[in-house]
């Protein structure tokens, strides 16, 4: 595109920090071959930490990209002296079982997609081995059918004086020994967003009398696992935020304890969920425990506290989600996806990547004007990454620029905020005043849109606007196909989320994962097909402090699917039974309309009312498409009359892939 010469630069951006990484200018610059995101991301917590001579850790981002399907290839690659990111793509058996490559520094070592798995063995970093992340795997059944094995030393990830390690999406189960052991002094680790499981001695970290290691553990989902989950022996700052710890009756499996600070440990026990974990939490006499925030459901035994730890915002920053949504959010996001690990195809390498930041160190101050300068028309994607900031503007996305990514950089989906305040009659600059669409802080018209890691936010103040007839105020209008919604939070009042079609007679594809949605009047709204899948929607009182609300107003076309909410939670701090699952929005007094909206296999808070639909302007909710099928908490109810259920061969045609309709989200 003339006179842009910096606009259309290839991809290759740091998911975090500036241009030059989180790590500062002094940093090693990326290449600048173009290539998926996944590849250059870099950790959070204590591995963030610049120490030890290390600035962060990234990995093999430096390197080439190489994919193995063997055994040789992947020990070949991982223990090379130079950089690698290693792409694992299939299952490989380790030969002899219990086998631990040996990884040097500087690796990225990640499954391609679900389909990278390490069968019988898994991977040693020895003393002084940096910079290293495992990523995106299933490491898998080293067990050699004795539960607590003196015998067989097979670990998925041991580290014995590693340091600045990331330990990420992944699934690790049923090992001989450990699935995780940090121990001789290994520092600067996070563990995030692993899923571990079926196994007894899962996290152990020490095996020293130094108090010297750092580690962060976030946003891990420990489920049948008997004993360190994790223990910590002597380690000098220990953080654990987010986790999941739940032991499953009935199993074979019990839990022994939860987490365990031992020796001269300081730990920092943040917004965690302990479900049914017999001792969740326990400390030695010498060790200091802080807890803050977390939840405990049917635990029994030692649940304890004491001493002064540390404040582990003075190492880096982080954000909290609530320890309520924590279930919810680790069983639909924990564990390997499909989005990272997969090599670029050419629509991939032919990404371009536009940089947002309000300090002015990327290419454009707003995202806007990004936008502005995509191609009309374009063939292949633009990633638009924003940096961390609160950018108060309007965004559209016109119909002419498809293929358009808009991607928070930060650690967290709450360091990127676009936010605005317009409402349906809120005067226009140039005359007359916004309608309800119109009011939208992020408007998209254009197909094959993704949104990511970032917060959209309306946030007009309905307190000190009681002159305007209604409070409608869109955070973000969809008026589009294809459209991705990925780990985002979609927040307002009334109408938050406008789920539309650019036509009556056309189709509009939303699904949105990952996510969350706060609202509290008709706040999911409108005519596409749209799915809520694997998210948290979260009720919100009133500008006035009162609960009274209603989730989806479906507006669908008759012979659409309408909205789909699935595998969620519907929760928030409102009262019990004074929200409406839903009611028929039939816009413009149109009769030829039959809204549609299910909701399947979630988890309804008592916020719910017992009988959750009801009727609007005159339509009937009983002439209209409104079900349940399988949902359960304090909110879910039989069927009735009043509250109707699919049978399961009802529920066999409408799953989230019938809401697709051939469509892969992300592809």
């Amino acid at each position: 595109m003339a006179g842009l010469p910096l606009a259309l630069t290839a991809a290759g951006t740091m998911a975090y920090g500036s241009v030059f990484g989180a790590f500062g200018e002094d940093a090693r610059p990326l290449a600048a071959a173009a290539g998926p995101t996944w590849a250059t991301e870099a950790a959070d917590g204590f591995a963030s930490v610049d120490a030890l001579g290390q600035k962060g850790t990234y990995g093999g981002r430096n390197g080439r990209t190489v994919t193995v399907r063997t055994l040789a290839d992947l020990e070949k690659y991982a223990t090379a002296t130079e950089p690698y990111v290693i792409v694992v793509a299939g299952t490989i058996a380790m030969n002899p079982v219990g086998k631990e490559i040996k990884v040097a520094s500087d690796k990225t070592i990640v499954g391609s997609g679900t389909s990278g798995h390490i069968v019988g063995g898994g991977f040693f970093l020895g003393s002084g081995v940096h910079n290293v992340i495992i990523r995106n795997l299933t490491i898998r059944d080293s067990y050699q059918g004795t539960w607590n094995d003196k015998d067989h030393d097979f670990d998925a990830i041991q580290m014995d004086g590693a340091h600045h390690v990331w330990i990420d999406h992944n699934d690790l189960r049923h090992m001989a020994d450990g699935l995780i052991d940090s121990r001789k002094d290994t520092t600067y680790v996070t563990v995030s967003w692993n899923r571990m499981s079926q196994n007894n001695k899962t996290f152990g970290i020490g095996w020293t009398t130094n108090t010297t290691a750092e580690l962060t553990i976030h946003h891990n989902w420990f489920r049948e696992t008997e004993q360190r989950n994790p223990s910590t022996d002597n380690v000098a700052h220990a953080h654990l935020y987010n986790n999941f710890l739940e032991d499953v009756s009935g199993t074979d499996i019990a839990s022994s304890y939860g987490n365990y600070a031992r020796g001269t440990t300081r730990m920092v026990l943040e917004n965690s969920y302990f479900q049914g974990m017999r001792n969740p939490v326990t400390k030695d006499a010498t060790a200091s425990l802080v807890q803050r925030g977390n939840v405990f459901s049917g635990t029994s035994g030692r649940n304890e506290s004491g001493g002064t730890a540390f404040d582990p915002k003075t190492y880096y920053p982080y954000t909290l989600d609530k320890a309520a949504d924590v279930p919810a959010l680790l069983k639909s996001g924990a564990g390997p996806r499909s989005s990272i690990g997969t090599t670029a195809t050419t629509k991939a390498a032919a990404a371009t990547t536009l940089t947002v930041a309000k300090d002015g160190s990327g290419q454009f101050t707003s995202v806007q004007k990004a936008v502005d300068a995509v191609p009309a028309n374009n063939a292949s994607r633009v990633i638009i990454s924003v940096k961390p900031g609160t950018y108060r503007e309007l965004v559209k996305v016109p119909s002419n620029k498809p293929h358009v990514t808009v991607q928070g950089s930060g650690a967290s989906r709450k360091d990127t905020v676009i936010v605005y305040n317009n409402a349906s009659g809120t005067p226009k600059p140039g005359g007359g005043t916004y309608g309800t669409g119109g009011s939208a802080t992020v408007a998209v018209e254009a197909d094959d849109f993704q949104a990511r890691n970032l917060t959209i936010s309306n946030d007009f103040d309905e307190a000190a606007h009681q002159s305007l007839d209604g409070h409608q105020a869109v955070a973000l209008r969809t008026a589009a196909d294809r459209v991705v919604l990925d780990g985002v939070i979609v927040t307002g009042d009334q109408d938050t989320l406008l789920l539309d079609t650019a036509s009556k007679d056309r189709l509009g594809r939303v699904h949105v994962s990952n996510s969350y949605v706060i609202g509290n009047v008709d706040f999911i709204f409108g005519r596409a097909t749209a799915v809520i899948d694997r998210s948290v929607i979260t009720l919100k009182k009133r500008w006035n402090g009162t609960s009274a609300g209603y989730v989806t107003a479906p507006s669908t076309a008759a012979g659409r699917k309408g909205i789909l909410i699935a595998n969620s939670t519907v929760n928030g701090d409102v009262s019990d039974r004074s929200f409406y699952l839903g009611r028929p929005w039939h816009a413009g007094g149109d009769a030829s309309l039959d809204p549609q909206t299910t909701v399947r296999n979630t988890t309804l808070s008592a916020a719910v009312k017992t009988t959750p639909w009801t009727d609007m302007s005159g339509f009937s909710w009983k002439d209209d498409r409104f079900a349940e099928y399988k949902n359960k908490g304090p909110g879910a109810g039989g069927a009735s009359g009043d509250r109707p259920h699919l049978t399961d061969a009802q529920a066999a045609d409408q799953e989230v892939a019938d809401w697709l309709a051939g469509w892969t989200p992300g592809s």
